[in-house]
């Protein structure tokens, strides 16, 4: 509904702790009036009916990891970014729990840890201490919904676990690692609860929610009054309240910001050049900086980002580099990401049907008609690169256009040269020296730790490269005749 009631909006909160404000126009960009809540008391005092299992916080993930292709080969499907936030920060920023931990794949387990010194990582000894609210790594719902929950609880969307409450009366087993089978087999037991939210299936699912999500994380942070830190030459269109400019961002003189499509959260340290127009909702992460970008609806930047150019509904991990002019739609690019100049994707096909992804080299339909490319970390583009519609790229991969658009499919660990999918020459070495020296220029480390994720990842994707070449071959031998034929012609007119 355009108007409705505070009940609708959050029946488990006190009426009278929130603001309605809904959209005049109705709904626009999936956004309805329901996000337009503003809270103005901080979410842990709006949520004061917290229990104590709400305390420890745990993350898993439940075998899905490889629907989300080269997103998810350095990372658990928990740290990746929908809306302001990845599940994990969400869940640790909004119900700020005095201690949390994670289930993650065993070859994630010592980056994970070198990276969050304060996660209990694939420990059962401390999930066995206490109540522990277990989330979904690919849930995407209310944490208000759990407030009232308790232990032996397992909460379900259809036939998914998004959420259970361990009971200590009831201990995990010692050599418990959090898969799928072990995590339903101890959910059966405890008392099932419908519940609500958006379980992510595929990286494209990334791009559809983010706007949705945008909206959510913006209502329920809290935050103080900004008006009074905007600069007075900047140019907001719209309802001021539905901006914030944290006092450290820098912003220059003729920077627009257009908040009628939706809320714009702009982070500590964020510098923004001038004529940069940004529409919202979108959220632009702490020490990311914007040059003289067009900046459409929909997008999230993570911290430590370099953006330029023409981004729509796309999604940037945090470190990498969009400096240049150039398109990117309906996309998630990782981590230590570099575009050259002018690098561009497809998110469109010109007959308007629907895109299909080569997601790990397997062919996936979508479903939807606007689809971009999926990068994975450490991935280079030289100039003028150009993606097709529905392109994947695995890690740690360069990019040389050969005068045409790229393939769709393009393994982890592998290089295009001019047109032609090629294994590194060298292996995994040049791509280690490259991510050094790129690492080393925002202050970060590639460390032993993550040198030895980076072998197992090249190690297990050897056959998705073995079998995109021998493709690649195949298509050459069956071009050959023809390719012949075409320089016979032109042999015969010289």
């Amino acid at each position: 509904p355009t108007n409705p009631s505070i009940a609708d909006l959050h029946p488990s909160l006190p009426q009278q702790k929130l603001i309605c404000t809904p959209l005049s126009n109705g709904t626009k960009n999936g956004l309805s009036a329901r996000w337009e809540t503003r809270y103005n008391q901080p979410f842990a005092e709006q949520n004061n009916r917290r229990t104590k299992f709400m305390r420890r916080i745990a993350f898993f993930e439940d075998g899905q990891n490889s629907h989300f292709g080269p997103l998810t080969q350095l990372r658990p499907n928990f740290e990746l970014l929908c809306g302001h936030f990845s599940v994990r920060e969400r869940g640790v920023t909004l119900l700020k729990p005095e201690s949390w931990g994670v289930f993650c794949r065993e070859e994630l387990a010592e980056v994970y840890r070198e990276d969050h010194s304060d996660a209990h990582v694939n420990e059962v000894v401390w999930i066995n201490e206490a109540p522990t609210l277990l989330i979904n790594g690919r849930w995407l719902g209310e944490s208000h919904l759990l407030a009232n929950q308790s232990p032996g609880t397992a909460g379900w969307i259809g036939n998914t676990l998004a959420f259970l409450v361990t009971d200590p009366t009831r201990p995990l087993p010692a050599d418990f690692s959090g898969t799928p089978a072990e995590l339903a087999s101890l959910a059966y037991d405890f008392r099932h609860v419908d519940t609500e939210g958006a379980l992510l299936t595929f990286p494209w699912d990334l791009v559809s929610r983010n706007a949705e999500q945008l909206a959510r994380d913006f209502a329920v942070r809290r935050r103080e009054n900004s008006i009074a830190n905007l600069p007075g030459h900047l140019a907001v269109v719209g309802d001021e309240s539905r901006l914030f400019v944290h006092e450290s961002a820098q912003v220059d003189p003729y920077v627009v910001i257009d908040v009628t499509g939706g809320p714009v959260w702009i982070e500590a340290d964020v510098k923004i050049q001038a004529f940069t127009r940004i529409e919202g909702p979108c959220f632009v992460g702490r020490g990311t900086q914007l040059f003289r970008a067009n900046v459409r609806e929909g997008c999230s930047f993570g911290p430590v980002c370099r953006i330029g150019g023409e981004i729509e509904e796309s999604i940037v991990q945090g470190y990498s580099n969009k400096y240049h002019d150039g398109f990117l739609g309906h996309s998630v690019v990782g981590e230590w990401v570099n575009f050259g100049a002018l690098t561009t994707n497809s998110d469109l096909k010109n007959d308007y049907s629907d895109v299909s992804v080569p997601l790990s080299g397997v062919k996936l339909d979508t479903g939807s008609k606007k689809v971009g490319c999926f990068i994975g970390d450490h991935t280079k583009t030289a100039l003028s690169s150009l993606f097709n519609t529905g392109t994947s790229v695995g890690v740690m991969s360069l990019i040389l256009p050969g005068g045409e658009l790229l393939p769709k499919h393009i393994p982890s660990f592998s290089r295009v040269w001019h047109g032609r999918i090629e294994a590194l020459p060298d292996g995994v070495e040049s791509g280690l020296a490259t991510a050094r020296y790129a690492m080393s220029r925002r202050d970060r480390e590639l460390t032993p730790t993550m040198e030895q994720l980076l072998l197992h990842v090249y190690a297990s994707t050897q056959a998705e490269r073995e079998a995109s070449l021998a493709w690649q071959a195949e298509k050459q031998v069956v071009r050959q005749p023809e390719i012949l034929r075409r320089r016979d012609v032109v042999e015969n007119d010289l």
